[in-house]
């Protein structure tokens, strides 16, 4: 007895054509991320070209905008300078400072009542005595003292008093 045996390539075909009739071409379908990955990237695409386009406006195109969000800085009308007499400071292990200052008013400073020296000197006493001498030596240490005294008199003097300069600074 002889067997028929059948090679189909391609898979299995269906009902249709098993007896060599034809049938209708089937419907092309998507091949996975064929047509949607295409829409997916023009609208990626078009939201980045988007956001950038956003982003440059802006930062280089935005008019002015208001004014008031960026803090005004005021420009600082200096006044006259202040000379306070000098002191002699007491330091650590028997030494002294002998120390002057002059005080950097700002422009109608004292117009309501005449600027009082002996809170400036007071402080500087305070800041500056019994420190040791290699401390006040110390141009860095130095610095940072008088930013302090500067900070201590804007805050005495209500904003009146806007710098110190050092006019005597001697050790022994």
């Amino acid at each position: 007895m002889a067997t028929e045996q059948r090679v189909i390539v391609g898979g299995r075909k269906p009902l249709g054509q098993a007896a060599g009739r034809t049938a209708p071409e089937p419907e092309e379908t998507e091949a996975p991320g064929g047509k949607k990955k295409g829409k997916l990237l023009v609208i990626v695409g078009a939201v980045v070209v988007l956001a950038l386009g956003a982003a440059a406006w802006f930062l280089f195109l935005a008019p002015g905008g208001d004014e008031s969000a960026e803090p005004e800085v005021e420009e600082v009308v200096l006044g006259e300078v202040l000379q306070v007499d000098p002191v002699s400071l007491n330091l650590a292990n028997g030494r002294y400072l002998r120390l002057g200052i002059a005080l950097q008013l700002v422009e109608g400073a004292g117009a309501h009542a005449p600027i009082d020296t002996a809170r400036a000197l007071d402080q500087a006493i305070a800041l500056f005595s019994g420190r040791d001498i290699a401390e006040v030596s110390d141009p860095v240490v130095r610095d940072e003292l008088k930013a302090e005294l500067v900070h201590q008199l804007e805050e005495t003097y209500h904003h009146e008093v806007v710098d110190v300069y050092l006019t005597e600074y001697v050790t022994q």
